[in-house]
């Protein structure tokens, strides 16, 4: 991992931080208020709302603008964001904070997500550095809200207090300004001619004709499986943990178990990108998953539970790396940011609406049913893996 790549994770996972960080205090603070389960719930689904409706503008924005224009204006937006939450700690503030901070994190994401697959020479180097890329997240959702818990307990006068809210939601607004320091000395990657200029006598492009093209439909529909497949663990876990009796603890556990194990498989990964290829891995991570969401409800030992769920996150934890490195592969360069809108727009809308359709499934069916149902799914998933071409415009071969 050169210093370039490093400076790119170091901003992305300061601003994604600051988000996470926001995501974890803001409904303390409003839980502390005294509101209801339902408005903390809108609080929280704010923080993917904006990036379902700005993901595809920022993406169009990143491909005229590059990398430092973007990651600029989304430092600032969460800096305010954060700010505002200072000062006027009340829930409508804390609502457009959280509006706020998503928007940031997400524009900030696409850039850096497109300037890094702009920047590498072939096929192999996309899978390191979109498998090193990936572990940002990982990290900025740990530091965010440790860093966040931290200055609640510690800053005030006394554990939960006001202040010691005021004081993390002052930590958080910094925090982004680390992602500045980290790409603004960066150089940017030229614009291809067609995302400069077009060309001339032909009507504008729109986001949406990505989808006319197979293998970009096939892959986002994989992408959207993947996510799905990591909402209901996420989502299920802590349901069938109770049913059957086990603590908090114990589930908190579990749920630790699959984080490392996504972050691990993903530190190996590019050590062997060369032997990688993205349809196969996508592939077999899908089967794999299949298999275990068949498997898992049928467990009743919080040690067999914990090993499914290591199986798991090493399963699901390889799809983001290759998703992104066969994307940009397939997509013209000068529409690369386009299409990372399209994709973020996809995930965080899976995010907001599929919470709702597990509890309504979960009800009728049962958690066991949900299990199933969602692995049936990722069948298919698999199948459509493999069916993805390996096609490489002539514009994404560049040095």
């Amino acid at each position: 991992m050169n210093a370039t790549l490093a400076r790119l994770i170091g901003g992305q996972i300061c601003v994604h931080g600051s988000m996470a960080g926001m995501r974890l205090a803001a409904p303390l603070l409003a839980l502390r208020e005294g509101y209801s389960a339902a408005a903390v719930g809108l609080l929280v689904a704010l923080f993917a709302l904006t990036q379902v409706f700005l993901a595809l503008p920022a993406g169009r924005y990143a491909d005229r603008h590059g990398l430092k224009r973007p990651v600029g204006y989304s430092v600032a937006v969460a800096c305010v964001g954060a700010g505002l939450a200072v000062v006027f700690p009340t829930f409508p503030v804390l609502c457009v904070a959280a509006l706020m901070t998503g928007a940031a994190a997400g524009a900030a994401t696409i850039a850096v997500q497109r300037h890094a697959g702009r920047a590498v020479h072939d096929a192999t180097e996309l899978k390191q550095v979109f498998s090193w890329l990936s572990i940002g997240p990982a990290v900025s959702n740990f530091i965010g809200p440790f860093a966040a818990g931290l200055a609640i307990d510690v800053a005030g006068s006394s554990p939960g207090s006001l202040e010691g809210y005021r004081a993390a939601f002052a930590l958080l607004a910094v925090l982004p300004l680390l992602s500045w320091l980290c790409v603004r000395g960066l150089p940017d990657m030229p614009a291809p001619a067609a995302a400069a200029g077009g060309e001339s006598g032909r009507a504008p492009q729109r986001a949406w004709d990505l989808l006319g093209d197979a293998p970009f439909r096939r892959l986002l529909i994989v992408n959207w499986l993947i996510s799905s497949c990591w909402d209901v663990h996420a989502f299920a876990v802590p349901l069938l943990g109770h049913e059957r009796g086990l603590s908090a603890a114990v589930i908190g556990t579990i749920f630790g178990a699959f984080a490392i194990a996504a972050t691990v498989i993903r530190v190996v990964m590019p050590f062997v990108a060369n032997r990688l290829r993205e349809q196969v891995v996508m592939a077999v991570a899908m089967l794999v998953t299949a298999v275990l969401f068949a498997v898992y409800p049928l467990l009743h030992s919080a040690w067999a539970m914990g090993l499914c769920s290591v199986l798991l996150g090493l399963a699901l934890g390889t799809g983001q790396p290759m998703v992104m490195s066969l994307l940009h592969q397939i997509t013209p360069s000068h529409r690369q940011g386009e299409a990372l809108g399209l994709r973020l727009m996809a995930i965080n809308a899976s995010s907001v609406l599929m919470p709702l359709m597990f509890g309504s499934a979960g009800a009728v069916i049962g958690v066991s049913g949900l299990f199933w149902a969602v692995g049936a799914a990722g069948l298919g998933g698999s199948r459509l893996a493999w069916r993805i071409a390996n096609r490489v415009p002539k514009e994404s071969q560049k040095a």
